[in-house]
């Protein structure tokens, strides 16, 4: 008996450890089958506490009555499945008639105090069948991305939410995005993550950083075109429209409208091109939009007004050209001028890291998801690189990327170098690369945000 009580104390003392210093093992260890457990026998009463069950059927009171037995009780909706994850659980049901998926995701906090779980979200999987993600721990406190992350062409993982889930940066769902975020709020890390994802795909990465380029052209060798002025970002906005109308040239000469080719067969965009003829897909990141779109001269804002035409010419019609926009900034909002809130309206992707100003959240969420902008203010100053990712429609997460090292991302950008296309429209804005490229400090002074 004495051998067993000190089994057991040291049991529970190392599951005590794991917990308070590793999260992630404890769960994978102990934490799982407990919750589990905890889900299954608390489930009913559960359900009924939190008002997600429906009465009995008609014919089943009638037949009570008949038959002189006890009146069933509410009936909660069924698990069709419960799936144990490395984060938490996930559980799915199927609604029983008269219930909505609104009356889930509305209980989602009281199913967290009531399951004793970190975090409850929950989706539509199809209808009358609902999915609902429950963490056991703080996922977003020390990120740690799968070993094992779906891949697929234009789409990149870029950070974890915080169901557990991995949150993708997906060019051919969502063209082209939106990045706010204040001084050391996680933003340029957000920026790495991005860039270290494109890097070893087949796309042209082109961009535009106006702080003389500290940011984006220690990145150069994975780089087809860089700009540090907005003087050279008006020139290679315009090379970009050009090259935008000569992708269309092609497409049209390409569309193989004849009575016997398919309707699936007709080209639309580059991806309906064949793979001989289609063109390299390119991708503009923008660091500080707003040093774009500031002037204190007549001539600036001449070159002001080119800059934003370009900008909303490429965000309406570059889609299906195979231009994407990433769009990053600290401050974006009306009072940088005309054409600003109609870029905006082209920038579906929306992802705001911690803001100094609630103007900017309205400017990220105030038109898709006015619930977003109140979580978008209230990121601490201590969480760098918590941020909130929503889109046109209407849903929004809380992420966080993986600290990623200004030394890494230049480490990986150097390795895949010999898949950066020369693209002849952007020839006199390929970087120079050099020794300047390895000087690069080892970290960024502000902290790991993971």
């Amino acid at each position: 008996m004495t051998a067993f009580t000190v089994a057991l104390v040291l049991v529970v003392a190392a599951a005590g450890l794991l917990r308070w210093r590793r999260p992630a093992w404890y769960w994978l260890a102990f934490g799982v089958t407990l919750a589990a457990l905890r889900v299954l026998v608390r489930y009913r009463s559960v359900m009924d506490a939190c008002g997600l069950t429906v009465p009995p059927a008609r014919w089943r009171l009638a037949l009570a009555r008949a038959t002189n037995r006890p009146i069933p009780e509410p009936r909660p909706p069924r698990i069709r499945r419960l799936r144990p994850t490395r984060t938490g659980l996930v559980l799915r049901l199927k609604l029983r008639p008269g219930q909505d998926v609104f009356d889930i995701a509305a209980a989602s906090d009281r199913l967290r105090h009531s399951f004793s779980m970190f975090g409850v979200t929950s989706r539509e999987v199809r209808s009358g069948v609902v999915e609902v993600r429950m963490t056991g721990y703080d996922v977003l406190k020390r990120v740690q991305m799968p070993a094992e992350i779906e891949t697929r062409a234009m789409r990149v993982p870029v950070a974890l939410r915080e169901d557990g889930s991995v949150h993708y940066r997906d060019y051919r769902a969502i063209p082209h995005a939106l990045t706010l975020g204040a001084t050391e709020s996680g933003k340029s890390v957000y920026q790495r993550n991005l860039v270290a994802g494109l890097a070893p795909l087949d796309v042209a990465l082109v961009g535009i950083d106006c702080k003389q380029g500290v940011e984006l052209f220690p990145l150069a060798r994975r780089f087809s075109a860089l700009a540090d002025s907005p003087d050279t970002a008006a020139e290679l906005l315009d090379a970009l429209v050009a090259r935008m109308a000569d992708v269309y040239r092609l497409i049209r000469t390409q569309q193989r409208i004849t009575v016997d080719v398919p309707d699936a067969e007709i080209a639309a965009d580059i991806w309906d091109l064949p793979d001989e003829l289609r063109p390299i897909p390119v991708v503009l990141l923008v660091d500080e939009v707003a040093e774009l779109a500031l002037y204190a001269t007549k001539e600036e804002e001449k070159r002001r007004d080119r800059i934003i035409t370009a900008l909303v010419r490429l965000a309406q019609l570059g889609r299906a050209a195979g231009i994407y926009l990433e769009i990053c900034g600290q401050r974006f909002g009306s009072e940088l001028g005309k054409g600003i809130t109609m870029l905006r309206a082209q920038l579906t992707g929306r992802t705001a890291h911690r803001l100094n100003d609630e103007t900017s959240a309205n400017m990220a969420f105030g038109d898709i998801a006015p619930d977003a902008v109140l979580a978008a203010i209230q990121i601490p100053a201590e969480l760098r690189g918590l941020a909130i990712a929503g889109d046109a429609s209407g849903g929004w997460h809380r992420i966080r990327a993986p600290h990623t090292s200004l030394r890494q991302a230049v480490n990986l950008c150097n390795r895949y170098a010999d898949r950066t296309p020369d693209l002849p429209e952007l020839a006199p804005f390929r970087p120079t690369t050099g020794t300047a490229t390895e000087l690069v400090p080892s970290a960024k002074a502000s902290p790991a945000t993971a």
